[in-house]
């Protein structure tokens, strides 16, 4: 009986980054107390993720969730071999950056001038200009970079975005050499074609450079596009625990693919993750219980 594979396309391991701790508890309304965001981070460690997006470096009247950015990470117990990256959206947020004790941080820049403006308070050819200055103010402090793209398939203010301005995007980032690129679909438009399409065009950019892929579930097609970009020569993914996350400044805004069900449709396509559904489930539903409400992941409920 012939089996079938995803063939020469598939991995034999992909990289799932946590970005719960950051996308997922800003969306939020009730605040996390950090001793909790401190015990849940270092518990996705202990359970195998090796990458985690713990904080952004943003206003935190804007995001309230994020105000404790520099506390969390000055008392948060590094585990080896893990990375804790940080967002940031403008130089300010980058030299906070620089002066916690993050290990990278992600310059990120929307490709939608409606949603920059609304994210950030400037448009996107202004915020595309900072990039450059925010990478070497980083660089310049040994930190490792890694340039997002925001609003990659389509944007909620402005419908579709021109393939060829996120790829110029791309291309004006590879300039500055960063250890990583970061590329969003902030609103959840995206299907598996235009997400195949893209993304292995990036990755031929890219060349060894890792390229993560962010993905909002809004429409319900996170795996499926998960999928396509893995088939599309993708080894890098965010997913967020549970399902959290979501923009506050994109209506109707859903979280990320659950990091569960990533790593589990991982474990069915037998890609090597190196991390335990289990161990982020118990994470998930600890949360649940501190919230008192159901998160949209499926996995963690399954005991």
């Amino acid at each position: 009986m012939n089996r079938f594979t995803l063939g020469e396309a598939a991995p034999s391991r992909v990289v799932i980054r946590e970005v719960g701790p950051r996308d997922g508890f800003q969306a939020e309304d009730v605040i996390i107390p950090t001793d909790m965001k401190r015990k849940v981070i270092g518990d996705l460690a202990r359970a195998g993720i090796t990458h985690i997006q713990a904080v952004s470096f943003v206003h935190p009247k804007r995001v309230p969730q994020m105000a404790d950015a520099e506390r969390l990470m000055e008392s948060l117990e590094k585990q080896p071999g893990v990375v804790y990256s940080g967002l940031a959206l403008n130089p300010a947020g980058v030299k906070r950056a620089v002066a916690s004790r993050v290990d990278a941080v992600e310059v990120s820049i929307s490709a939608s001038d409606s949603h920059s403006r609304k994210n950030t308070g400037m448009g996107r050819d202004e915020a595309m200009a900072q990039a450059g200055d925010m990478i070497a103010l980083a660089r310049d402090a040994n930190l490792d970079v890694i340039a997002g793209v925001q609003c990659a398939f389509g944007c909620v203010y402005e419908g579709g975005i021109p393939e060829k301005r996120v790829l110029k995007m791309v291309e004006a980032f590879l300039v500055h050499s960063p250890q990583a690129l970061c590329i969003a679909d902030t609103t959840g438009m995206a299907g598996p074609l235009e997400v195949g399409g893209l993304m292995s065009r990036i990755a031929s950019m890219a060349g060894d450079l890792p390229v993560f892929l962010h993905l909002h579930d809004t429409r319900g097609l996170g795996l499926v596009n998960m999928t396509a970009a893995i088939m599309s020569g993708i080894h890098h993914f965010d997913a967020s625990l549970g399902g959290m996350g979501g923009c506050p400044f994109v209506p109707g805004a859903a979280g990320n693919i659950p990091t569960e069900e990533a790593l589990y449709l991982m474990e069915r396509l037998g890609i090597a993750t190196g991390a335990a559904v289990d161990q982020v489930a118990a994470c998930t539903r600890a949360l649940e219980t501190f919230l008192r409400r159901i998160l949209p992941g499926r996995i963690h409920r399954l005991k």
